[in-house]
């Protein structure tokens, strides 16, 4: 179901003395970015903001997320479970979500360092955007990826174009294996140029869910 003002009186908050917990999820991505805790008025100070407020347990008072880092997370919905005793925030991150720099907290990173280990459990298309985005065209390292964007968008447009060619003909021939390899170079041609042309991926899905409406 679906919160609102008019239905937060219909969510078992007596069952764990007052308190909901909340799971936030990217609305794009599917990335579960932190968890935390919410009372009747956290949840009101939500839907009536859009701005995703808990209630601090160690603070004892209501917080907005962001309201220091200005990282606010900006609502899209608000959701219950079967039993109506968890929520499920579904907010789009106006900055990293974490307190070490990283976009979720369950990242397996814990020193806010940019390495592989953060994307370990972002969707996989996620993942191979953020490695893409951390290839230097300048690195020296032999990386394809950093020679591809040293030559720049012209030819990343290029080997999109070519790769979709040979997806078309893989589908024509009825070669099912060529079909999934070159759909997947195709992906991974497309992800490069969107980095090169300073796009993310989240930018694509979020015009799909314009389009879903």
């Amino acid at each position: 179901m679906q919160v609102t003002l008019e239905t937060i009186n219909q969510l078992d908050f007596a069952k764990q003395q007052q308190l909901l917990p909340a799971i936030v999820q990217h609305p794009y991505s599917g990335t579960v970015l932190m968890q935390g805790y919410m009372n009747p008025e956290a949840l009101q100070q939500t839907l009536a903001s859009g701005r995703v407020t808990f209630y601090s347990r160690s603070k004892q008072r209501l917080w907005c997320k962001g309201e220091q880092s200005g990282h606010y997370l900006a609502l899209q919905a608000v959701h219950t479970d079967c039993d109506a005793d968890s929520l499920l925030v579904v907010a789009l991150p106006q900055g990293p979500t974490c307190h070490l720099g990283t976009e979720s907290c369950f990242s397996d990173n814990q020193s806010g360092n940019q390495n592989d280990n953060q994307f370990a459990e972002q969707p996989l298309l996620q993942h191979l955007m953020r490695v893409i985005q951390q290839r230097q065209p300048d690195a020296q390292s032999g990386s394809y990826t950093e020679r591809l964007l040293a030559e720049g968008s012209k030819r990343v447009a290029q080997k999109v174009g070519e790769e979709g060619v040979e997806v078309a003909l893989a589908a024509a021939t009825g070669d099912r294996e060529e079909l999934l390899n070159e759909s997947a170079d195709l992906l991974y041609h497309l992800l490069v140029l969107l980095h090169s042309e300073q796009l993310e991926l989240t930018d694509v899905l979020a015009v799909l869910h314009q389009r879903r409406r």
